[in-house]
């Protein structure tokens, strides 16, 4: 009898604490969804200094496996490793697909696309560079802007200087 009340408390106890730890694994993944931002953020602005304008791969490429074939092998040369250009969550919510296969590379951050003009990007500093596939971290979509601040979506909607805007 002291065994099955043991094992019971033990068995309260987990259901308790595996909520908190499923709240932190989510929490850690964001957080090295929105490093990757950083990290794509830097690679591209070293990227805008040498060229001097917005890498142009073409978006109608979005579906096929020349997209995120072009972006990583346009960021490359600047340290951004591939692993960079996939989310934790949605890796692990598609069970972890292997990323070295053509048939399963992708990206999972999409590219506002820009003219060649010189320095385009950074003329419309509230224009996303980069914005996530979809909704994995439970408050929008997170989106990378000219300055480096990676923003959720909702963040961006509360954000009273973006509401403001004369029509």
């Amino acid at each position: 009898m002291e065994l099955a009340t043991v094992i019971l408390i033990i068995a309260i106890l987990l259901a308790m604490i595996l909520p908190g730890f499923s709240y932190l694994k989510n929490r850690a993944e964001r957080t090295t969804c929105m490093q990757n931002l950083r990290n794509i953020y830097v690679s591209t602005t070293v990227y805008l200094q040498d060229h001097g304008s917005w890498p142009q791969v073409d978006p109608a490429t979005l579906n096929t496996p020349e997209y995120p074939a072009a972006w990583v092998k346009a960021l490359q040369p600047y340290s951004l490793a591939e692993k960079n250009w996939v989310c934790p969550s949605v890796q692990r919510a598609l069970n972890n697909p292997d990323l070295t296969k053509p048939e399963t590379r992708r990206i999972d951050y999409l590219a506002t696309p820009f003219g060649d003009e010189r320095n385009l990007p950074y003329k419309y500093p509230r224009q996303p560079w980069f914005i996530e596939r979809g909704d994995m971290h439970g408050d929008g979509q997170l989106i990378l802007f000219p300055d480096g601040q990676v923003q959720s979506l909702k963040e961006v909607l509360r954000d009273t200087t973006v509401q403001n805007f004369d029509m």
